[in-house]
């Protein structure tokens, strides 16, 4: 085989592979936030159903909570659907967390979401690596 033959060979795999690994196009969806009575629902697991976002529904009962965890290269939102809590950093202070508002959290942080009210706490969370 000449080398020309050999190069176009290579440059026809070296393509065959690219295109094969190639991440699909996200693609628009519906997703139902009923939990079925657990505690998580995942919403946006991320590539290749997004280009990088990932969500999901949580849902606490009274006094319970997340647990303490860092956004990482992440930032995150809380959307708020019911009940009330707090957002308590790792620095001890807390934000409120409430039905009906919008909860930020910086990338590099350290928190945890407690339900401190008497009813359930349920709340979409939404995070996004920094670019």
């Amino acid at each position: 085989m000449r080398s020309s033959s050999i190069a176009v060979c290579v440059a026809a795999t070296i393509i065959a592979i690219a295109v094969a690994a190639q991440i699909p196009t996200p693609v628009a969806k519906t997703v139902e936030l009923d939990a079925h009575g657990r505690d998580y629902l995942p919403v946006l697991s991320g590539s290749p159903e997004t280009a990088g976002m990932r969500s999901g529904l949580v849902v606490l009962a009274p006094q319970k909570s997340v647990g303490r965890h860092s956004t990482g290269e992440h930032e995150e939102i809380l959307i708020v659907l019911e009940g009330k809590g707090q957002m308590i950093f790792g620095d001890s202070s807390t934000l409120p967390v409430e039905a009906n508002h919008a909860v930020y959290c910086p990338p590099r942080t350290v928190h945890d979401v407690r339900n401190t009210g008497q009813g359930t706490l349920r709340y979409v969370y939404v995070v996004a690596k920094v670019s």
